[in-house]
C-alpha cells in the first residue's frame, strides 16, 4: 500500500494543474486517470481537437472566400477528411505526451485505472488501494443526455461532442441541438467543409446568458456564413434508421409537430458532472440540489480530507477555472492560502469571429439596479481587422457610471479570446476603463479595438 500527501482522481486540467502545483510545493502526489493518456476531455474529446478542426477548416474558409482578393489564385483546397482527422490526432498526441512529460518532470505518480473511494483517506485503483491525507476530485464532466434522444457515437447518426470529431465522413445535412459554446463551434466546423447545418436552440438567443449584443450579432454573422437556426424550439425526440436521423421539434410559441431529416444529429445541450463510481453516496458526501459536490470557500467537501474542484463543483464547466481551482487547493493543502476570482473568468467561443466576455453583462447590472456607462467600438474602425477580411464585431466594455471601474466585457471580433485578457487584468487590479484608454497601445493591432471602446467610455472614441 503506497501513502501519499495528495491523490488526485482526474487527469483533465484541474487535476493535472493540481498535482503539478502539489508536487512544486513539496507534497508527495499521485494522480489517478483511468484514459490511456493525461489530460482528460479538454486534450482528448474536447477544447484541443475541436480548435485543430477550427483552425484547419478556418484556413478553408480563407482560402475559398479571401484569397483571391489579396491575389492568391488558384484551385480552392480540396478537403482530404481523414488527413485533417490525422492532424486533429497528432495535434492531440502532442499534448497529452506532453502533460505526461510534466507528471514526470515533477515527480507525480501516476496510478493508471478508475478510482473509488472506499474510506477517508483511502483510494482504491484495479485492486490496489492507496493512502492519502487528503484527496483531491477533479473527475469532470460528461455530456447531458436529452429526453427522447439516445446518442450513439459508433452508429455515428445521433453523436454527442467525442462522436462529432470523428465521424466517418462530413455529412450532407447536420442538424445540432443546441446553440451553445460546443454546438456553434462544431456546427461552423461542417459548415465550412460543405455541410448543410441547422441548429435547434430551445432559448430564444444563442449562447444563453450572454451580451445581448453579442448574442445579435453572433447570430447574424453565422448565418451569413451558412448556418440556419431554429430558435424557440423544444426537441421531442429523434428517429434514427440505418443511415438517417429525423429530428422532431416543437415551437415554444405552439403550432404542430416540426421535423428535420438529417445525416448526422449533433446532441450539444450542456455538460453535468461525472463523478460515477467514486462511491460518494456511502461517503456521505453532500451534493448540491443540480447534482454537483458541495464545497466550502476552500475546496473542501463535507467529509474530512477531501475536496473538489472542477467541473464537479459549482461554477462555469471551464477548463481554466479548474486549473485555477487546481492551483489554489494545492496552495490550501501546503499551508498557504489558495485563491481564486469567480468575477474575472473570461469565456470564449472560438468561431470565426471569436467571442470573449468577462465580468457582469450590462443587463444583469442593470437588473441590480447598478448605474452603469458603456464604451463600445466596432471592429470596422480597425485598420488591422480590415486588413485581414475581419472587420466584423466589436469591444464592449461596461463601467461603473461613478468611479469608471470596469465590472464587465464583451468582443466579438479577430482574436476576442486574447484580447479579453486585456480587460481581466484591468478588472483584477480594479482599473478604471480610463486606465485602459490612457495605456499606449501598439498600431496597427487588435487590441486598438479595446482601447478604444475605453475611451468610448470616456470622452468618445476616435475612430468612430
Amino acid at each position: 500500500m503506497a501513502s501519499y500527501d495528495v491523490i488526485i482522481i482526474g487527469a483533465g486540467p484541474g487535476g493535472y494543474v493540481c498535482a503539478i502545483r502539489c508536487a512544486q510545493l513539496g507534497l508527495k502526489t499521485a494522480i489517478v486517470e483511468g484514459r490511456e493518456t493525461l489530460g482528460g476531455t479538454c486534450l482528448n474529446v474536447g477544447c484541443i481537437p475541436s480548435k485543430a478542426l477550427l483552425h484547419a477548416t478556418h484556413m478553408l474558409h480563407e482560402a475559398e472566400h479571401n484569397f483571391a482578393s489579396m491575389g492568391l489564385k488558384g484551385k480552392s483546397p480540396s478537403v482530404d477528411w481523414d488527413q485533417m482527422k490525422a492532424y486533429k490526432d497528432d495535434v492531440i498526441g502532442q499534448n497529452t505526451s506532453g502533460v505526461e512529460f510534466l507528471m514526470k518532470k515533477n515527480k507525480v505518480d501516476w496510478l493508471k485505472g478508475w478510482a473509488s473511494i472506499p474510506e477517508a483517506g483511502k483510494v482504491k485503483v484495479g485492486d490496489d488501494t492507496h493512502e492519502a491525507k487528503n484527496i483531491v476530485i477533479a473527475s469532470g464532466s460528461v455530456p447531458s443526455a436529452l429526453p427522447g434522444v439516445e446518442v450513439d457515437n459508433e452508429k455515428g447518426i445521433v453523436v454527442d461532442s467525442t462522436g462529432a470529431l470523428e465521424l466517418p465522413k462530413v455529412p450532407k445535412k447536420m442538424v445540432v441541438i443546441g446553440a451553445g459554446v460546443i454546438g456553434l463551434e462544431l456546427g461552423s466546423v461542417y459548415a465550412r467543409l460543405g455541410a448543410e447545418v441547422t441548429v435547434v436552440e430551445y432559448m430564444d438567443a444563442v449562447c444563453p446568458g450572454m451580451d445581448k449584443d453579442v448574442q445579435r450579432t453572433f447570430k447574424r454573422i453565422l448565418e451569413k456564413q451558412g448556418l440556419t437556426f431554429i430558435m424557440g424550439a423544444a426537441v421531442q425526440g429523434v428517429e434514427t434508421t440505418k443511415t438517417k436521423g429525423k429530428v422532431k421539434y416543437q415551437l415554444k410559441s405552439g403550432g404542430d409537430e416540426n421535423q428535420l431529416d438529417a445525416d448526422v444529429v449533433l446532441v450539444a445541450t450542456g455538460r453535468k458532472p461525472y463523478a460515477d463510481g467514486l462511491g460518494l453516496d456511502a461517503l456521505g458526501v453532500k451534493l448540491t440540489d443540480r447534482g454537483q459536490i458541495a464545497t466550502d470557500g476552500h475546496w473542501a467537501t463535507n467529509v474530512n480530507g477531501l475536496y473538489a474542484i472542477g467541473d464537479v463543483i459549482e461554477g462555469p464547466m471551464l477548463a481554466h477555472k479548474a486549473e485555477d481551482e487546481g492551483m489554489a487547493v494545492a496552495e490550501v493543502l501546503a499551508g498557504k492560502h489558495g485563491h481564486v476570482n469567480y468575477g474575472v473568468i473570461p469565456g470564449v467561443v472560438y468561431t470565426t469571429p471569436e467571442v470573449a466576455t468577462v465580468g457582469a453583462t450590462e443587463d444583469a447590472l442593470k437588473a441590480e439596479g447598478r448605474r452603469v456607462k458603456v464604451g463600445k467600438f466596432n471592429f470596422m474602425g480597425n485598420g488591422r481587422a480590415k486588413a485581414v477580411h475581419q472587420g466584423e464585431g466589436f469591444v464592449k466594455i461596461i463601467t461603473d457610471a461613478e468611479t469608471d471601474r470596469i465590472l464587465g466585457a464583451a468582443i466579438i471580433g479577430p482574436s476576442a479570446g486574447d484580447l479579453i485578457h486585456e480587460l481581466c487584468v484591468a478588472m483584477e487590479f480594479g482599473a478604471s476603463a480610463e486606465d485602459v484608454a490612457l495605456t499606449c497601445h501598439a498600431h496597427p493591432t487588435y487590441s486598438e479595438a479595446v482601447r478604444e471602446a475605453a475611451l468610448a467610455c470616456g470622452d468618445g472614441a476616435i475612430h468612430s
